[in-house]
């Protein structure tokens, strides 16, 4: 991997390039950041739901289940996703855009790039779809009230403890570790043209979803479209990805969650 990462170019050749290749680099970094500024955006606007009405009727039946309303749902959940997801996996991107500018002798590297990120974001359109087929069994045993939170305290103390136990597994520390250290997962799978971009993004994506999957389950706990809990989720995703302590963070946040799942399941006996 060495060879491809670092593959030498002619001076003149590379020169030439140098301006148009950091004008393409300079697009990936605003587009990445406009994307995720436009979905936090939408959700702050409520993503197309009534939150004040169902901050004020918490208690009331959740909305009857059309086509319409399970893709507003589906797409809910996926801006979600990019707003809380595509900041940790920003120094990814960024050095796979790195890599593809020392490689290209033309300005496509940056085609490679969002095609990289698409796979990314499809790999998290997948955990949404799973997330919108939960909310729909959850909402049909009434288990979620109409903000969308689990009305059952039994639901919300053994979410809190399945996803403290996950953070000890050893597929949550697989995951992390391909998550935190960009370099090594190019490395390993690294694959050429744009077939190859998407595969690899799709793959980094996966890897990210078994990282945080549980993590984003918590949010039945306190509500789907409490924005303070997704702020607070993205934040820590984001310190346990991107800090040298990561791993450790993880095992501190699993045994917080633990004693908090534990906690509330006791007090329902």
């Amino acid at each position: 991997m060495g060879d491809i990462l670092f593959r030498g170019k002619p001076m003149s050749r590379h020169l030439a390039l140098e301006h148009l290749l950091k004008r393409d680099r300079l697009i990936v970094v605003v587009g990445t950041a406009a994307v995720v500024a436009l979905a936090w955006a939408y959700l702050a606007s409520g993503a197309g739901m009534d939150t004040e009405m169902m901050a004020d009727m918490p208690d009331m039946a959740p909305m009857p289940w059309t086509p319409l309303y399970a893709v507003l749902l589906f797409a809910m959940w996926w801006v979600m996703m990019i707003a809380m997801m595509v900041p940790s996996a920003a120094p990814t991107v960024l050095l796979y855009a790195t890599v593809k500018r020392r490689q290209e002798t033309t300005s496509g590297a940056a085609m490679e790039v969002w095609i990289f990120l698409a796979g990314y974001l499809l790999a998290w359109a997948g955990f949404s779809l799973v997330a919108v087929l939960a909310q729909w069994a959850l909402e049909r045993t009434w288990l979620l009230s109409m903000a969308m939170a689990s009305t059952s305290a039994i639901l919300g103390g053994t979410l809190l403890l399945a996803a403290g136990l996950y953070q000890f597994t050893p597929l949550k520390g697989a995951c992390l570790r391909y998550c935190q250290s960009p370099l090594l997962f190019l490395s390993r799978y690294w694959q050429v043209g744009r077939s190859g971009a998407f595969r690899m993004g799709l793959r980094h994506g996966s890897y990210c979803v078994g990282c945080c999957w549980f993590l984003m389950a918590l949010l039945f706990v306190s509500g789907v479209m409490n924005l303070l809990w997704i702020i607070a989720i993205a934040l820590y995703v984001a310190c346990e990805k991107l800090l040298p302590f990561g791993r450790s963070l993880s095992y501190a946040a699993g045994v917080t969650l633990i004693l908090f799942g534990t906690i509330v399941l006791a007090r329902t006996v």
